[in-house]
């Protein structure tokens, strides 16, 4: 998925109310940003820090830069946009590019499924039961090498990994595709000191069939690219 417009450097100031980040930019300009990322962002909002901003022309737009990479100025970046891994995802899905769900000629997104959910994409093919995916973005990283999830507390994790359980049960295939944002993690696992409760409904759901994938990035900043598995350590 390649940026719609460049992307230029700027230094965090602060990130406040979950969604604005007010940044400067090299020329000293200081800007308001949309920060998509509804979560506590642990290790990635630090005054300071370099990050790479998206501008937008758009007048239906009250701000003019979305905050989209962070910059670890040691080769490696982290996508802060959670909106990224879906729009990633659809296109390796529709061109059959994730191995484990190759055999899948149909991708439909946001279907609505479950108790007032919908999943993020439900694929089908003939004679193969349905696939229902749902996708979260990682960016944690506290150990060398090891992305997390979650990085707070997610009610709606959990419960999105009960609506996958009730589908294993019913029959059909179900998936949580964990799609890291990071350049410097090779292994995945659960946060489960900081939300048991999310750890505990993964539990249920692994034991019901729900299938776990981890997938890397290739981030720059002119784009953001599927990559391969990374290993599950759990």
């Amino acid at each position: 998925m390649r940026f719609q417009t460049q992307l230029v450097p700027a230094r965090l100031i602060r990130r406040y109310k979950r969604f604005l980040a007010d940044c400067v930019l090299e020329d000293g300009t200081e800007v308001t940003a949309h920060c998509a990322n509804p979560g506590s962002m642990m290790g990635l909002a630090e005054p300071g820090m370099k990050i790479w901003l998206e501008p937008n022309d758009d007048p239906r737009k009250k701000l003019k830069f979305g905050w989209r990479l962070v910059d670890h100025e040691n080769g490696h970046f982290t996508g802060v946009d959670t909106s990224v891994p879906n729009r990633a995802l659809r296109t390796a899905l529709e061109t059959q590019a994730i191995a484990p769900l190759a055999a899948y000629t149909t991708c439909r997104a946001e279907v609505k499924y479950g108790t007032n959910s919908r999943i993020d994409f439900l694929l089908g093919a003939p004679g193969l039961p349905d696939a229902y995916v749902e996708v979260k973005s990682v960016t944690l990283n506290r150990q060398p090498g090891l992305a997390e999830f979650p990085d707070s507390v997610t009610a709606r994790g959990a419960k999105h990994l009960a609506e996958l359980t009730r589908m294993a049960q019913d029959g059909h295939r179900a998936i949580m595709l964990y799609l890291v944002q990071r350049t410097d993690c090779s292994r995945f696992s659960l946060a489960d000191d900081i939300d048991p409760t999310y750890a505990a409904a993964y539990a249920t759901a692994r034991h019901a069939g729900v299938e776990t994938l981890c997938i890397g990035t290739h981030i720059t900043p002119q784009a953001i690219t599927i990559a391969q598995p990374l290993a599950l350590d759990m």
